[in-house]
């Protein structure tokens, strides 16, 4: 009972500050929200690439601004007590976190300098796909086939960058060998009308299959077929079904693959 007691006399007496604090982390959770659909919303009407990084920061400014508002008069904190804390420990907090403050500079880097967008086609460290974010500490690239890679935003700073058309990344190719003596105009017109019709509902809207003639070898012309994939489509599948639209070709030499 006395527990109780001491309880609602706590209450009672730090009733303002608790209501101050609700009020604050209600009126910084609001806002915060608010701010990253209108950031948003901004950036899409502007130039600037639209990225997670610059709401986020954003919303960080926020919070601060609300934790120094409730530290005095709820916690009796003195902010500059914590700033001064912070600056005799800056050099401390500055090595602890040199890899944030990397990621966040190479981040902005990024963004600013439009080396990529949300959007580009990208391959980096082996890894081709598209951008799908850029926060404030990673970038997010998602494969074609589903994964999503995370790459720290100072590494995209430091390793080599490749942005790629769309139909390059879209672009699988499938060698084969004609038989000795075929027409070459006549086989290629063949092979596109073939895979045309093979992977129309797999192919890249707009885009047209190609043959590239690449050399010669004892059994015939050697040649690629380039076919471009939609997004969605694994490469593997689009790759199958030129394949498969072609096995049974009579102008194509099948020994060739087989060594024979």
């Amino acid at each position: 009972m006395a527990g109780m007691e001491l309880m609602l006399d706590w209450l009672h007496a730090n009733a303002g500050k608790l209501l101050l604090f609700v009020i604050v982390f209600v009126a910084a959770a609001v806002a915060s929200r608010l701010v990253k659909r209108w950031t948003i919303r901004l950036l899409n009407k502007t130039d600037v690439p639209s990225a997670s990084i610059f709401a986020n920061i954003l919303r960080v400014l926020i919070w601060v601004v609300a934790a120094s508002m409730v530290l005095q008069p709820v916690f009796g904190i003195n902010p500059q007590t914590i700033i001064t804390a912070l600056g005799v420990g800056g050099v401390a907090i500055s090595l602890g976190l040199k890899d944030t403050v990397a990621n966040v500079i190479g981040g902005f880097g990024l963004m600013l300098g439009k080396v990529i967008q949300p959007g580009d086609e990208v391959t980096i460290a082996s890894a081709t796909g598209t951008v799908k974010d850029i926060t404030w500490r990673h970038t997010v690239i998602r494969e074609r086939n589903g994964n999503e890679l995370v790459i720290p935003n100072s590494v995209l700073n430091t390793k080599e960058l490749k942005k790629m058309p769309a139909a390059n990344e879209a672009l699988v190719t499938v060698p084969f060998t004609a038989k000795a003596g075929t027409d070459p105009d006549a086989m290629s017109a063949r092979i596109v009308a073939t895979v045309s019709a093979a992977t129309a509902d797999l192919a890249l809207p707009g885009s047209t299959p190609l043959v590239k003639l690449t050399g010669f070898s004892p059994y015939g012309l050697e040649g690629e077929v380039w076919a471009f994939a939609k997004p969605g489509v694994f490469q593997s599948t689009m790759k199958d079904a030129v394949t498969r639209s072609l096995a049974n070709a009579d102008f194509l030499e099948q020994r060739a693959a087989i060594g024979e």
